[in-house]
């Protein structure tokens, strides 16, 4: 198998603390799906126990240009892969 086509290799940072999402992604996960409405995630394929990882692991998004929340990543539609602490971004304008 060949390697996905990606512009950035971006490090995941952890932090202590959970960092909440912004309300217009928040309003985009619940429009896709991917939250209900109490505000709950819902990925497939993720368990309970990597979304709470996840929630407490942030990236340096080269395309927003600031840190962002890793699941702010993992749903955007330039996220490829994540690889031993590392995510391929495709590096495509969001707008």
């Amino acid at each position: 198998m060949g390697e996905l086509e990606h512009k950035y290799e971006v490090e995941v940072k952890a932090t202590e603390k959970q960092q909440r999402l912004p309300d217009d992604v928040k309003e985009e996960l619940k429009a896709s799906g991917m939250m209900d409405d109490k505000g709950k995630l819902k990925l497939k394929g993720v368990s309970p126990k990597m979304l709470k990882r996840m929630k407490l692991e942030f990236v340096s998004c080269p395309v927003l240009k600031k840190d962002v929340q890793f699941i702010q990543c993992f749903v955007c539609p330039n996220f490829q892969s994540r690889v031993t602490g590392k995510v391929l971004c495709k590096g495509d304008s969001l707008k």
